[in-house]
């Protein structure tokens, strides 16, 4: 662009200023001064919404002992199958996607940020940083070699339900007995009651060392006891029935 067409368009927009000034000064104070109000109004207003849109979470985090089945169930909510031969993971894994159940439907559906974090006592640490953004934890347990590992199940679910982040902001936690398809699988009421049993015995041993507690002083421990709601559901991670895991999710991050 030569010098004399930027000297035109420099006239132009003076000009234009020029004309605008006019026109303001031509509007009523009084109309001036609601105009200018409502705009402000519009703005701020469109800047809650978009913060509160934006601040919304839509992160479920997957955790669980190791060998739980976790990564199975986290391929079969992304993929719809299981990936066979998947080994044991010493590193979080995380994405965003829309749940394979529900890319046949019609219209925009938001995707779930899931995270299958890591069973490994050393890896706990780092859960606390995904537990403060998430719309829901599912907890996955080995149905059918729960009573070996149940005292070890139980100290790590103590633990995630006695976090600050979890019950400041009541975060939602399924307890999801995972491989129920095996003939020596638990069912998920006897887990529920062993892992309250085990809890309340944790509870009765920790209460000394501890300023964290969940449950009723002077009563056996119950989850519905929890001031966030914690619900207990089946599972299938090879067979691909995570029905009641998807319910869940879409619970708590809304399609």
């Amino acid at each position: 662009m030569d010098m004399d067409k930027i000297e035109q368009l420099k006239i132009e927009l003076q000009s234009l200023l020029q004309q605008g000034r006019v026109l303001i000064h031509q509007i009523p104070r009084s109309q001036l001064y609601v105009a200018t109000g409502v705009f402000f109004f519009t703005v701020a207003f469109l800047s809650l919404v978009r913060f509160f849109k934006c601040s919304t979470p839509n992160t479920i985090v997957l955790t669980g002992l190791s060998r739980s089945g976790k990564t199975v169930i986290f391929y079969q909510l992304r993929d719809g199958f299981s990936h066979q031969g998947t080994v044991t993971s010493m590193e979080p894994s995380e994405s965003s996607f829309v749940l394979h159940s529900e890319k046949t439907k019609k219209g925009k559906i938001k995707p779930v940020h899931v995270v299958d974090f890591p069973g490994h006592l050393c890896l706990r640490p780092k859960l606390d940083v995904f537990l403060s953004r998430a719309a829901g934890i599912v907890f996955v347990v080995d149905a059918m070699e729960f009573l070996p590992h149940c005292r070890a199940t139980s100290e790590y679910l103590y633990d995630i339900l006695t976090k600050a982040c979890v019950v400041k902001k009541k975060i939602p936690v399924l307890i999801l007995c995972n491989k129920v398809d095996k003939v020596t699988a638990h069912s998920k009421e006897f887990i529920r009651k062993q892992l309250e049993k085990e809890i309340d015995k944790i509870r009765a041993s920790r209460s000394s060392v501890s300023a964290a507690d969940i449950g009723v002083v002077g009563e056996a421990f119950a989850f519905c006891q929890c001031d966030n709601k914690v619900s207990v559901a089946e599972a299938s991670g090879l067979t691909g029935e995570i029905s009641q895991l998807e319910q869940f999710i879409r619970e708590h991050v809304r399609p």
